[in-house]
């Protein structure tokens, strides 16, 4: 009876004016609660334009103090070719830093790549050690790099205006080796997106085409080195976010083993996490540079201030060996169908190192729709995803994550019944989810074995054919803005290898043709699923842009996979975009 009064009286006006004042209630509840993230989205963006506006007026007074300065030479320059010139005395380190100063403010009005300008960079150049090997030489960070003073925020409101205590130790042996850390560039929200766009600082976008993304998450690094703001850069990686960026932007990129380098003041938004390992690694134009940052970072001044890294300096004799190599090499990891220029790329490349006199083995890691659905993403979200989605509280949630928080919001018993419902149709979206779900601290520790067993066992697939290196294709080309986190399927080309732990690097090779782009309306994929579909329709209006190849090798063996690396540049030689 009671019931049917109440349904009586909210069917009539009544019912619908008290339905409006709910709904009303709940909007202003969900207004109210984002309040503290709208201050922060403003504080972030009036920072970024006074950073931004400081830069400007830095190189504007320094361009008048020297007017006889040539910059377009000056930034013609490699990277070796300008510490040799730093070091003899032929350019000052002043010249050098308020050049790419000047030049990373420009590339930035067409990019968005920088949130934030290192002011002391200025008070920095005096204290630069003339003996290092990096000295005078201006390098960017990845805004997950704790640089004291300076926010880290991941584009998410709770990490805005809480600046670092110190350096991490990263920075400080880059200052000792003389280097002059000078701008901040921005990742995608929490980094777990292989786009880069963030609601504190905006959307980076792709220097060669400006409705591409630059990749992620080191999106900000790829898009500042690929135009020329930057020389030497350094990002993170955890499933391809030094490697999408250099891919997508042009560029050379370096995912070492994860321990090569320190991590000690990196900022990420999951900590404990160990079963897929985080890696630090340089971004340059070139594999040399790429080189001389691993052989700066890798002294005793690091292995001094962390000890938890294994202490193993740079072998040049590996990195400068001549000695002909045997290959490994796939044109797919029949999970993700290469594009047109992707296949082209590996298949070129595989012909001129032939043509070297090197031996190419086909060789095809076992099982990796295992090791990417089951291994590397139960490993990323062992807990169900609750220690990232506590760092959204109150937030907004950028479109470049696509469906992964309401994914990750779903409780444990719906992501299996929905794993189970979609298995059939969707299998691989199935198999993500079944992933999803939380587990126990010993079914964690079953999974951190099974990786151990699934490192082991590809280990002893190379070691059989008695491989040097692998080649692999690279994802590319750039797709466009807001579509990498709706083809999350596509990362299975690099997040194999942190699931791994080998070190991977990527080298451009070549550049989309008229050709490769009409071949793209054949392309359908492995499973005809939503990834699948997302992926080649982004892929799509991509004449001359980047496409680049995959080197791997074993782990702790950073100065061989650089070696292959540099033989493969040197063999390949595509148009390099000036500009």
């Amino acid at each position: 009876m009671v019931l049917d009064e109440l349904w009586a009286a909210l069917s009539g006006a009544s019912g619908a004016a008290l339905a409006c004042c709910f709904v009303a209630a709940a909007m202003a509840l969900r207004w109210s609660s984002r309040r503290p993230a709208r201050g922060a989205v403003d504080r972030a963006q009036q920072r970024q334009k006074a950073t931004l506006e400081s830069m400007d007026k830095a190189a504007q007074h320094f361009r008048l103090q020297n007017p006889d300065l040539d910059s377009k030479a000056l930034l013609a320059l490699t990277l070796p070719q300008l510490v040799q010139k730093l070091h003899n005395g032929e350019l000052s380190p002043q010249d050098v830093l308020f050049t790419y100063v000047g030049k990373a403010w420009e590339v930035n009005k067409g990019t968005n790549c920088v949130t934030t300008y290192l002011a002391d960079c200025e008070t920095q150049l005096s204290q630069a050690p003339r003996q290092g090997l990096l000295y005078g030489i201006p390098v960017s960070l990845k805004e997950c790099f704790s640089y004291k003073g300076q926010d880290s925020t991941l584009g998410l409101s709770v990490n805005q205006g809480v600046p670092a205590e110190c350096d991490s130790v990263v920075v400080q042996v880059l200052k000792l080796q003389g280097a002059v850390p000078f701008v901040h560039t921005n990742v995608p929200q929490s980094m777990f997106s292989y786009d880069c766009s963030n609601p504190l600082f905006g959307q980076t976008k792709n220097p060669w085409k400006s409705f591409k993304t630059p990749g992620g998450s080191s999106g900000g690094e790829g898009a500042l080195i690929g135009a020329g703001g930057s020389l030497l850069g350094l990002g993170t990686d955890i499933g391809g976010s030094i490697r999408f960026p250099s891919s997508f932007c042009g560029i050379c990129g370096l995912k070492p083993t994860g321990n090569r380098l320190s991590k000690i003041g990196v900022k990420g938004c999951i900590y404990g996490q160990v079963a897929v390992q985080l890696s630090v690694g340089p971004m340059a134009h070139d594999v040399e540079s790429l080189a001389l940052c691993m052989r700066a970072l890798l002294c005793e001044d690091m292995f001094r201030l962390d000890p938890t890294v294994p202490p193993l300096p740079f072998k040049e004799e590996v990195y400068k060996s001549s000695q002909l190599l045997r290959v490994g090499y796939y044109e797919t990891d029949n999970y993700t169908m290469p594009t047109p220029a992707m296949k082209r790329a590996l298949l070129e490349t595989k012909q001129r190192l032939e043509a070297a006199g090197h031996t190419l083995v086909p060789f095809l890691p076992s099982n990796i729709p295992y090791a990417l659905e089951t291994l590397a993403m139960g490993g990323l979200f062992s807990d169900g995803g609750s220690s990232f989605l506590q760092n959204f509280k109150g937030d907004f949630v950028d479109p470049c994550l696509g469906d992964l928080i309401l994914i990750l919001k779903l409780p444990r018993w719906l992501k299996g019944l929905l794993a189970l419902l979609l298995k059939p149709l969707l299998p691989r979206l199935a198999a993500c989810l079944s992933s999803l779900r939380s587990r126990s601290i010993g079914k964690l520790w079953m999974l951190q074995h099974e990786i151990e067993v699934y490192r082991n066992s590809v280990i002893a697939q190379w070691r059989a054919l008695d491989l040097d290196v692998l080649l692999t294709p690279m994802l590319g080309p750039a797709m466009d803005l807001n579509a990498p986190g709706k083809a999350s399927g596509a990362v299975s080309y690099t997040l194999l290898y942190n699931c791994l732990d080998f070190p991977a690097g990527v080298v451009p090779v070549t550049t989309v043709t008229l050709e490769d782009e009409a071949q793209m309306e054949d392309c359908r994929g492995y499973f005809g699923d939503m990834w699948d579909k997302v992926l080649y329709k982004a892929m799509r209006k991509s004449v001359g842009l980047p496409v680049a190849v995959q080197c791997v090798a074993l782990p702790w063996q950073e100065e061989l996979c650089l070696r292959f690396m540099r033989e493969v540049e040197q063999l390949m030689t595509p148009e390099k975009r000036p500009f």
